[in-house]
């Protein structure tokens, strides 16, 4: 039980440094998006990281949601 324990333990670390850096892809991708001349290509880069780290993050929530009855 206590490998069971420290699974989601780590499962809820690992989402909140998900989580973080998803919003500090957000600020970033902002700040980018208002200064000129604006990097397109590394915008769609930030943009396509943020996008999977919230799959990543959407995957890990479910893993550590408990079982609905049916």
């Amino acid at each position: 039980m206590s490998e069971t324990f420290e699974d989601v333990t780590n499962l809820a670390l690992r989402l909140e440094e998900l989580r973080a850096e998803h919003r500090d892809l957000d600020v970033a991708i902002t700040q980018l998006s208002e200064t000129p001349p604006e990097d397109e290509l590394l915008i769609r880069r930030l943009k396509k990281r943020k996008l999977m780290l919230k799959d990543r993050i959407a995957l890990i929530e479910r893993m550590l949601e408990p079982d609905e009855p049916a």
